[in-house]
């Protein structure tokens, strides 16, 4: 995996936030960084999408890891043009409270048809609340 050259990398990350699905908008997901087989966002997840106080919701947290680990892939394989989850693995080690969130999708191993994942959410305060591990079935165009 190469990283994108800067103006390329700008151009990349505007392109990429302007295709983003419909759930993305709705969890306040914009990306803000690609780099070496690694993307980075950030999510405003309100109460809304929290249950019992305050706490966001398990399937809301696997959503932004998955968007990003997914993201991370379309970054640096302009081919692909989907995913299929295969398997994905959460792991909740902090109770996620509504507010700011920061992800980091991250291609551990990326073949023609198969890639595996990661992705870490932190909160505001940087606090490590999940990660989680992905293997995904690739399409191409």
């Amino acid at each position: 995996m190469t990283e994108p050259a800067a103006d390329n990398k700008a151009e990349l990350i505007a392109k990429l936030n302007n295709h983003r699905p419909a759930i993305i908008r709705t969890l306040g997901g914009t990306i803000v960084d690609v780099d070496d087989g690694r993307c980075v966002m950030e999510f405003d997840i309100g109460e809304n999408l929290c249950h019992s106080t305050n706490v966001v919701q398990g399937g809301i947290i696997t959503a932004m890891l998955d968007a990003t680990m997914a993201h991370a892939v379309f970054a640096h394989n302009p081919d692909v043009t989907g995913l299929a989850s295969l398997e994905i693995k959460v792991s909740f080690l902090e109770p996620s409270l509504a507010g700011r969130f920061t992800c980091r999708g991250i291609i551990r191993r990326a073949g023609y048809k198969i890639s595996f994942l990661e992705g870490e959410l932190y909160n505001a305060d940087g606090t490590l609340t999940a990660t989680s591990s992905h293997t995904a079935k690739l399409s191409r165009g």
